[in-house]
């Protein structure tokens, strides 16, 4: 570890040369690539010069105790030596973690689709209710969510929702969001105040670009129709609502959230693309098994991950037993502290692996 750990910080102080170099400002393209290596590095370079200066700390500390004969000096020595020791153990943890493999997809932007399961209205409600949580999640770190697509019950609940969130590191926040959501509460319509069960299916994927998966037209089949629902007074009177075929795999997509024909099928294109990419992603999952079981949760659609029970308040997240007494906020889109739990479970069992691998 401290062998690359070097390398790095010799690859980074080449950098901060390069950086300064005249011939480097005049070309934007080296300048942005080299900034890029610099904000990627600096957490391991900073954390790595505290652990070296701690290292210092810790010989200095060492040397004096051996020459000092005052018990109170003493005394006060071992203490810092003590402090400094531990600080050397949550350093060469948090370097661990920074020299973890990342995923590549974490600074994408995201596409969510959220689907309403077993319940009938009243899991349509809670649907929606999740929309709205992710939707205030995003206006919390200033991220712009983008409607793709939208299949509404009628009374406020959506049967099917799709949307985008556009922000850098929305997938590396929201990857571990994929499962099944439960509620318990009292419907508004039950008249005997008994506790329903519903829930609804969430898939988070990361957007994919051409460059990351290709997608020929020659498999996809383009109808029109048109839309339904509310949308002003073009959107009803025209053939604008685009459904999207792809005929090796049978997924269809419908999209009728614009008023031009070629915006729907730009939106329809890009959730296909996504889909597509994340089934590839998928399969090269399931094929990596044990490595996967390894990690929180498998992001399996049919995986039951968090329960929200009104009457008590709480949300739960089954993976990582987390259990909070704060339900309004959490779907108010206050979803860090979870997420951040998620997150630490997930790099802690992928520290483990790898030291199980190194011994």
């Amino acid at each position: 570890m401290f062998d690359r750990l070097e390398d790095l910080l010799s690859r980074y102080e080449e950098i901060m040369a390069e950086l300064n170099s005249p011939d480097v400002t005049g070309n934007q393209e080296r300048f942005l690539k080299l900034m890029k290596d610099q904000n990627e590095l600096s957490p391991i370079v900073e954390a790595y010069r505290e652990y070296k200066k701690n290292e210092q700390t810790i010989s200095d500390s060492l040397s004096l105790l051996e020459e000092e004969k005052d018990e109170e000096m003493r005394q006060m020595l071992k203490e810092e030596l003590s402090l400094s020791r531990e600080k050397l153990k949550e350093l060469e943890t948090k370097l661990k973690i920074l020299l973890l493999p990342s995923d590549p997809n974490d600074r994408k932007n995201v596409i969510v689709e959220i689907r309403a399961g077993a319940g009938g209205d009243e899991a349509a409600l809670f649907a929606s209710d999740i929309y709205r949580m992710y939707s205030r999640y995003a206006e919390r770190h200033r991220w712009k969510t983008e409607m793709l697509s939208l299949n509404e019950n009628g009374i406020g609940g959506f049967k099917e929702v799709t949307f985008m969130i556009n922000g850098s590191g929305a997938y590396s926040r929201l990857k571990y969001e994929s499962g099944v959501h439960r509620v318990q509460r009292v419907p508004e319509t039950e008249s005997g105040g008994r506790i329903h069960t519903s829930t609804c299916t969430v898939a988070i994927m990361p957007e994919a670009e051409e460059i990351d998966f290709h997608l020929d037209l020659n498999d996809c089949r383009f109808d029109v129709f048109r839309a339904s629902g509310n949308g002003g007074q073009c959107v009803n009177t025209t053939d604008s609502a685009v459904r999207l075929t792809h005929i090796p795999t049978g997924i269809v997509i419908s999209c009728q959230d614009e008023k031009s024909q070629l915006k729907n099928k730009d939106k329809a294109l890009k959730v296909l693309r996504s889909r597509l990419y994340e089934m590839e992603r998928e399969k090269r999952h399931d094929e990596e098994a044990e490595a996967r079981r390894s990690q929180v949760g498998t992001g399996d659609r049919s995986e039951k991950i968090r329960t929200y029970n009104f009457p008590q308040g709480r949300v739960t997240d089954h993976r990582i037993h987390l259990t909070l007494h704060r339900l309004e906020g959490i779907l108010g889109g206050d979803l860090d502290e979870v997420i951040d739990s998620l997150t630490a479970a997930d790099q802690a069992a992928r520290l483990s692996k790898m030291e199980e691998k190194a011994s």
